[in-house]
């Protein structure tokens, strides 16, 4: 699993193990995609259990960009949320923004994507 969150440069998430394996546990939804026993893709959601869901992250080792992995993965997501009013997301970086059209999301005009990021709370105490 580390290995898969280091290769996409998101070392934060790495720097703490148990924290991140708690939090995966803790999800309502994960999907992973492997090949033979390594893990080359992850897609985490997050939901309020009836009315929106929010993929939190896609994530595939960029080894295996571009073979469909993502795709799939988000597949999963619409297919098992399609009950739901809302599958939101908040893609990190622009270019990832045609992707998510492509599989039938649109741009939000209204409002802007903020977060409070607290990178103290991953530290490991010893």
């Amino acid at each position: 699993m580390i290995e898969l969150f280091l290769s996409v440069d998101w070392q934060l998430s790495a720097s703490n193990p148990d924290k991140l394996y708690t939090a995966l546990i803790n999800s309502p939804t994960v999907f992973t995609a492997w090949e033979n026993n390594k893990l080359v893709g992850l897609a985490r959601v997050l939901d309020d259990g009836i009315l929106t869901a929010y993929i939190h992250y896609v994530l595939v080792n960029p080894n295996y960009q571009g073979k469909g992995i993502a795709s799939n993965l988000v597949k999963m997501i619409k297919n098992k949320y399609k009950d739901y009013l809302y599958i939101e997301l908040m893609p990190d970086e622009k270019k990832n923004v045609n992707f998510y059209q492509k599989l039938g999301f649109n741009i939000v005009k209204e409002g802007t994507p903020m977060q409070l990021c607290n990178p103290e709370t991953m530290k490991v105490k010893l």
